[in-house]
């Protein structure tokens, strides 16, 4: 049995993997085999699924970060931080990732982060999108990239500290974990469970 593993380099400056986690990576295929590279900072690569704690073990030690495929909280999405590290935040996010991503949701839960208000990292077109602002955080949530109905998400929360953002983000997705139907999109659920409801429940 081989089961789908998603990896990335975890959260740092851009979207990177240097060769000694390239190698390792390409250890665990064969010739014909491929890796998907998908929209959201992320690689899926099939490994045997009675090996899958051992290579996670292997992964983590060359510092890549591994996450589950299918409905679950993504990776955060990030700029590249091309500011600085504490100018942007990176240390709020790599906390704030630590926190959602994995966890299981009634469908695929997409967030993002962005350093600046240039907005690099697409907050605005994701599930739930955190753009930091001098040093405040600003949250979005209910963002749509894709089909004829694709929208900006909409402001729910503004110049939270990092420990706000933390307690916020989690708790959108309590909610949407405990009151989602199965298989609906977050901002279907948004809309369906109304705006106003999310928002008074988390303040």
């Amino acid at each position: 049995m081989m089961a789908k593993l998603a990896i990335n380099g975890g959260i740092a400056f851009g979207s990177k993997l240097n060769a000694k986690q390239l190698s390792v990576i390409a250890k665990y295929m064969q010739e014909e085999d491929e890796i998907e590279l998908t929209t959201f900072q992320q690689l899926y690569i099939e490994v045997p699924e009675s090996e899958l704690e051992v290579i996670k073990k292997e992964f983590n030690a060359v510092g890549l970060s591994c996450y589950p495929v299918g409905n679950f909280v993504k990776s955060l999405r990030t700029c590249n931080f091309c500011k600085g590290s504490e100018e942007e935040g990176m240390p709020v996010a790599i906390e704030l990732n630590k926190l959602i991503a994995g966890r299981p949701v009634p469908f695929t839960l997409r967030p993002a982060y962005t350093g600046c208000p240039i907005g690099c990292g697409e907050p605005l077109i994701n599930d739930i999108g955190v753009m930091k602002v001098r040093d405040k955080y600003d949250l979005y949530i209910g963002g749509k990239s894709k089909g004829a109905d694709a929208r900006a998400g909409t402001l729910i929360l503004g110049k939270l500290t990092p420990e706000e953002l933390y307690e916020a983000v989690t708790a959108i997705i309590d909610i949407y974990s405990q009151h989602g139907k199965k298989r609906e999109p977050f901002a279907k659920f948004i809309d369906r469970y109304g705006f106003e409801n999310v928002y008074n429940q988390i303040v």
